[in-house]
């Protein structure tokens, strides 16, 4: 007995009497209990001289497994995206009031204080040198950091300049060039350090909330807690 199209038709929102709903309109439970409901319809119907074969029979009932296994399957997904949101909440909570090293090369200078900056190398380098400029870009200092391994380090500028002299506070950058032992250059990103003023959901996304100057920044944007 062959399958009867109309039953496919409502199964997949086509024919007139389901296809209003439409299958963004139907969940996938609401979907299996129609299929079943179709099913033992079709086996009611059957012509006892042409009874459905049972290769077809098998094939339907798992099409009816499959639909029942993906709603579950999305319901199991959803609850464990809950739980990573709430302990993401909790994770992000705690961090308020520590320094937190983020992507960028800013380096601030004031109230006889100098806030650290960080590396992330894609790779281990033999030789890394950091060089801070002014607004202007004219070279205030350059330091060789020697051999690092690859990930994220942080680092601290004494705030002096080529002559050992004081700078003056402000705003400065710093930018990093590494290479390998073979002269290569190295993949590297400059970090710029971050006070974790409070906590924010946006977009259905954790952030951290680091002042005006630095607005805020996803949780997993942060490449280390100080």
């Amino acid at each position: 007995m062959a399958f009867d199209s109309s039953l496919v038709g409502q199964i997949n929102g086509t024919s007139s009497t389901v296809g209003s709903k439409g299958m963004g309109a139907t969940s996938a439970s609401e979907l299996g209990e129609e299929f079943m409901s179709l099913l033992v319809a079709q086996l009611k119907n059957q012509d006892p001289l042409n009874p459905m074969e049972n290769s077809e029979f098998t094939s339907q009932i798992a099409q009816i497994n499959t639909v029942s296994g993906i709603d579950k399957l999305n319901n199991t997904l959803a609850s464990i995206t809950g739980q990573i949101d709430a302990s993401q909440k909790l994770q992000a909570g705690a961090m308020v009031g520590r320094g937190v090293l983020v992507e960028g090369n800013k380096i601030h200078v004031g109230n006889n204080t100098v806030l650290p900056f960080g590396i992330e190398l894609d790779g281990d380098a033999a030789k890394v040198t950091a060089t801070i400029t002014d607004g202007s870009g004219r070279t205030i200092n350059q330091y060789d950091l020697g051999e690092i391994k690859a990930g994220v380090q942080s680092f601290n500028w004494d705030g002096t300049d080529t002559t050992n002299a004081r700078v003056e506070d402000g705003t400065y950058q710093v930018t990093i060039a590494a290479t390998d032992g073979s002269g290569r250059a190295v993949a590297s990103r400059a970090l710029q350090y971050g006070y974790v003023s409070g906590v924010m959901t946006a977009n259905n996304a954790t952030k951290l909330d680091l002042g005006p100057n630095m607005g805020s920044v996803a949780f997993n944007d942060v490449k280390q807690i100080l």
